[in-house]
């Protein structure tokens, strides 16, 4: 598993691959990649056995993290002869990502804290060397880690103080009646342009991902959205000149273009747009 995903990371995951066996205060992490969109390191773990802790295990890697940032920094550097500097992360994201070809429900229900850091994610088989990656969605009604953070060690109080898993509500939050309803008309016709767009709530915007590839972000703003669609990988036209492309050093300059969005007039238009990036 692990030299399939490592020799394919990029296009499994979206994320570039920083260290093999990356070995920190007598710790041993299978893979630490890097984010390039939430600039945040992910720990990749592999597993055949069913009878480890994943919530235990990942707390502890991000908690060893967050107390070794510059060993991170370094290696990351010396990996990709840059110079990365610490302000440059975002350690709120970071994140643990456990893979194995199945996992119990227990391991499961136990990690299913809408803000917790881990993500399981079930590799499958098949013939013909047919590989099938599933990551466990967290139900709708997952409660929150602080819920249970009475009876939570140390180190899971250290992690979820820094690390922060962000959700459509917190875009949400303090917006007016109308914006939401904007946001959900947008969105609904986002989830039915193709199968299996994945909606993931970042940092600073929404982002709708399919098979790991960003299509569009929408950021939700009190009086208006702002939608950017990924035109780095397509032929893109916009015959009506709605938007704007933006050029300049922004997480949305590198082949993103820029609609203000205040009704739904244009929705089947713009949906055309979406739609050239998937």
């Amino acid at each position: 598993m692990q030299k399939l995903f490592e020799e394919n990371l990029l296009a499994i995951t979206g994320l570039q691959l920083v260290k093999s066996e990356f070995v920190i205060k007598g710790q041993r992490f299978d893979t630490l990649a890097y984010d390039m969109e939430s600039k945040s390191f992910i720990i990749i773990e592999y597993k055949r056995e069913r009878n480890f802790s994943v919530v235990d295990q990942g707390i502890s890697y991000l908690n060893i993290m967050l107390e070794n940032k510059a060993e991170f920094i370094v290696e990351y550097n010396e990996a990709n002869q840059q110079n990365l500097r610490r302000s440059d992360i975002d350690w709120s994201q970071s994140m643990v990502i456990f893979v194995s070809p199945s996992f119990t429900d227990f391991q499961k229900q136990a990690s299913n804290f809408k803000d917790l850091p881990i993500e399981l994610w079930e590799l499958k088989r098949y013939e013909q060397d047919i590989i099938v990656i599933n990551p466990i969605k967290k139900s709708k009604a997952a409660p929150s880690i602080k819920q249970v953070q009475q009876r939570a060690n140390s180190a899971i109080a250290n992690v979820t103080q820094e690390i922060k898993v962000y959700t459509e509500e917190d875009h949400l939050q303090s917006k007016s009646e109308q914006i939401k309803e904007l946001y959900e008309a947008y969105k609904i016709a986002i989830l039915n342009l193709a199968d299996a767009i994945n909606l993931v709530p970042k940092k600073l915007y929404i982002s709708f991902e399919k098979e790991n590839r960003i299509i569009t972000d929408i950021v939700v703003q009190s009086q208006e959205l702002k939608l950017y669609i990924n035109t780095q990988n397509c032929t893109f036209s916009d015959l009506k000149n709605l938007g704007v492309l933006m050029t300049d050093k922004t997480k949305w300059g590198r082949g993103y273009y820029q609609i203000s969005i205040r009704n739904t007039n244009d929705l089947e238009y713009i949906m055309s747009l979406v739609k050239q990036a998937i």
